[in-house]
């Protein structure tokens, strides 16, 4: 009826150091996820598709975010770090829908400054409001059959006795470990999936990206360039940052053989990148910056 997860318990002497790190992290990706959105539907100037886009991705990242790290934090504090087998399975549902939703809506983020760099005059019919909903609405929905699928024949599979999970929640890779059937037919659509969460956004993200730097580097004034490529340098980070981690933990064939390798990778993607992401678009953005100066100092 539970699962038990082993988390930092290799790690006994410094569990109140990283609560405390992951507290910060966890207030700091909150408070910064909600200032996006609140700044981004507050001020007209950023009535726009590329915030729109990025109020979404702020979203995600508050659910993401909320799916694992207070659970993570409770559980550094308690010696007994315990989960239903229903609380496990409806978080990596969650999992699975939210990290699906976000490498797609990163690709049609891309999408968005390959029109706005490489066809301005056409930038706004191409991406009117309607066309932008549209967009969004498929990325939440597109992870919806890789969230049901995955989830429900994972745990259809019989467990071995242990039922200790070596994470710090339930992620594939570690529930897999406690199965004792054959599991080839699972890790091959896994393996695929991977491929279309990941890789296939990743590559139309590097598309997008090849056609706009041939774009600016066809510009003939520098300041044209530079204006450009900053309108696009905080998105390119955030794609780097989200999708290599990810693409690295999920594409890893033998998984019982680096679990704690795994863990630290999970960190960067589940904590520390949805923390950076605001930090990020704030200061790369001056129109984010100059919006939080009108909104808050009107105040």
């Amino acid at each position: 009826t539970y699962f038990t997860l082993q988390g930092f318990t290799h790690l006994a002497a410094l569990q109140v150091f990283l609560f405390v790190g992951i507290l910060l992290m966890f207030l700091i990706t909150m408070a910064g996820n909600f200032l996006i959105i609140i700044v981004a539907a507050a001020d007209p100037a950023l009535h726009t598709p590329m915030y729109y886009f990025l109020k979404n991705l702020a979203f995600i990242e508050i659910c993401f975010t909320a799916n694992i790290v207070p659970k993570m934090l409770v559980d550094l504090l308690l010696e007994r770090k315990v989960i239903s087998f229903s609380g496990c399975a409806l978080q990596l549902s969650f999992f699975i829908l939210l990290i699906s939703s976000e490498c797609f809506l990163l690709a049609a983020m891309a999408y968005d400054r390959y029109v706005a760099v490489c066809h301005p005059l056409h930038y706004a019919v191409r991406m009117n409001r309607r066309v932008c909903l549209h967009m969004v609405v498929t990325c939440w929905i597109a992870g919806i059959p890789f969230s049901i699928a995955l989830t429900s024949w994972l745990f259809s599979f019989p467990l071995c006795g242990s039922k200790e999970i070596d994470h710090f929640f339930c992620d594939i890779a570690p529930l897999l470990d406690l199965a004792c059937s054959d599991t080839y037919l699972f890790k091959l659509l896994l393996f695929l999936a991977t491929l279309v969460v990941v890789f296939i956004p990743f590559a139309l993200i590097a598309a997008s990206y090849i056609q706009i730097t041939h774009t600016i580097l066809q510009m003939p004034s520098a300041e044209g360039r530079r204006k450009a490529f900053s309108t696009c340098a905080a998105h390119l980070v955030v794609v780097t940052l989200f999708c290599c981690t990810a693409g690295l933990v999920h594409l890893k064939p033998k998984f019982s053989l680096w679990a704690s390798s795994r863990k630290v990778m999970a960190l960067s993607y589940t904590v520390v990148t949805p923390m950076l992401n605001p930090i990020i678009y704030s200061l790369r953005n001056t129109e984010v910056k100059l919006a939080l100066r009108k909104t808050f100092g009107r105040r």
